[in-house]
């Protein structure tokens, strides 16, 4: 059986609208955590300009695999290992104009969001006009956008206090640093955002 996300098949439709908006001209796209391979297939099978190439660490590429050999159109790889935190884990330089990841950030400690987006600096750098695009809860100012976001977080925490929904003004930082401008910041059903970047934009 393959794995299944309930979250992924409710918040699938939205993402892929933003995705739509954005990502308008053959590119090759880098998803970085790409857990079930839901996202990977709806979104390759609907952007098929696109060649989008899914990751994620070890212990999740049997199923991940699976989904993509039994479901995957043409425009979809077979799954890449990346753990964000090893630097020669990363794909060459310049090898995708595009980043997407979803509800990745607050299930990382913070030294793993850096090196996320130390990653994504110099895989992007070459490429003038390349995009990330983040999907997932955030706060705004150190406040929650909900309670529900609020006693996510509290949860997270819980479960591993070096996790944790994170504040956007941080997060924009780092993607500063990389060269990173962000572009647009959309709100999505369930309480979280699609936040976009740009290699090189304009504020």
């Amino acid at each position: 059986m393959l794995p299944f996300s309930e979250a992924c098949e409710r918040n699938k439709r939205p993402i892929l609208e933003v995705l739509a908006a954005n990502l308008t001209s053959p590119a090759s796209a880098l998803e970085i955590g790409s857990g079930t391979g839901q996202h990977a297939v709806h979104f390759a099978r609907h952007l098929p300009h696109l060649v989008w190439q899914p990751s994620d660490c070890a212990e999740y590429l049997s199923g991940l695999s699976a989904r993509v050999a039994a479901e995957g159109p043409a425009n979809l790889r077979m799954p890449l290992e990346l753990d964000v935190a090893v630097a020669d884990a990363w794909p060459s330089p310049g090898t995708h104009g595009l980043v997407f990841s979803a509800n990745t950030l607050h299930i990382m400690s913070w030294p793993m969001v850096e090196a996320f987006f130390h990653g994504v600096g110099v895989l992007l750098a070459p490429s003038d006009g390349a995009l990330l695009l983040i999907y997932g809860p955030f706060r705004y100012a150190g406040k929650y956008t909900t309670p529900s976001n609020e006693a996510f977080d509290r949860m997270l925490r819980e479960r591993d206090p070096r996790s944790g929904i994170r504040d956007i003004e941080a997060v924009d930082a780092l993607a500063a640093r990389q060269g990173l401008v962000l572009q647009a910041d959309h709100a999505l059903p369930a309480n979280n955002q699609m936040i976009v970047w740009r290699q090189g934009g304009v504020p």
